[in-house]
């Protein structure tokens, strides 16, 4: 019951949110999230945060960015439920493509490759500029406990052109992905998240458990390993992607999973550098101790 309540208040709230223009929402989602996040508990792991990654930061250039980053998460949730409306290759559209040579370069190779990136901006917006572009891509995904609402999460997805979904995590997933590689089709991955099974690699310095999937499927299949980012200017975004990233392939099969994990995650860092403000920084990237001090 109380899941179907939960869905009942979401389709409320949606249905609300239909009436009003994109740029709206996504301004008073920020607007709301700029009062309300720094109040929550989620606030000290923000700070932990960016204190960790800019330890010469000036506490003030903290709370400041602290803050905007809590405008980028307010407008990422509530452009959720809209964003059926962005066609990211429409006339008037709000995204702007950096690097789409490199998709059409896979199109016309009809060769796989494993896209990889993290929670910056509106994540989701990379993913509809894929789906969009014609690639056939396997976006990964992590199942909501609530059913109905899972199942209304990936109908919203399909709306803006995401078909393919795969379980993040299991052998299954995993299976689907390799098999998809190789009948040339890409899969799409975040890779910035605390990963409990994964390798130890330094994030700004500091010890983080990081999934090492991406790496270990880019050198089992051969497919390019293909970063890129979102960026937000408002209710508008920027959308690149970069040159894939060059892989060791020295025979020792564990060393070059950690030398490529380390390459993705330097890429990560170099990312949140440039816009601080524009990563999630409400997840806990470090062990839970790390947040302790």
């Amino acid at each position: 019951m109380k899941w179907r309540l939960e869905v009942i208040s979401y389709d409320l709230v949606r249905a609300v949110m239909m009436l009003f223009p994109f740029n709206g929402i996504s301004k008073f989602g920020g607007a709301l999230f700029r009062f309300i996040g720094p109040k929550t508990s989620k606030q000290k792991i923000v700070l932990t945060g960016l204190r960790t990654a800019f330890p010469n930061m000036p506490e003030a250039d903290i709370v400041k960015t602290a803050k905007a980053q809590w405008d980028n998460t307010g407008r990422t949730f509530f452009e959720f439920p809209l964003l059926g409306r962005v066609k990211v290759f429409g006339k008037k559209s709000r995204v702007k493509i950096i690097g789409l040579d490199k998709i059409e370069a896979l199109k016309t190779s009809e060769q796989g490759a494993v896209l990889v990136t993290g929670h910056f901006a509106n994540w989701e917006i990379i993913a509809a500029a894929i789906s969009q572009s014609g690639l056939p891509v396997r976006v990964t995904y992590r199942r909501l406990n609530n059913p109905y609402f899972d199942k209304r999460v990936a109908a919203q997805r399909r709306k803006y052109g995401i078909d393919l979904m795969t379980p993040k995590s299991g052998p299954r997933g995993a299976r689907q992905l390799i098999t998809a590689l190789k009948n040339g089709q890409s899969v799409a991955i975040m890779n910035d998240q605390k990963f409990n099974e994964g390798i130890e690699v330094p994030f700004f310095n500091a010890p983080a458990m990081t999934a090492p999937g991406p790496v270990r499927m880019a050198l089992k299949t051969g497919a390019p390993l293909i970063p890129m980012v979102a960026r937000r200017n408002g209710a508008d975004f920027e959308v690149e992607f970069y040159e894939p990233i060059k892989l060791e392939h020295t025979g020792d099969k564990q060393a070059d999973i950690l030398a490529g994990v380390k390459a993705v995650t330097a890429f990560i860092e170099a990312r949140i550098i440039d816009n601080p403000d524009q990563w999630f920084w409400v997840h806990r990237r470090w062990a839970k101790s790390h947040y302790r001090k």
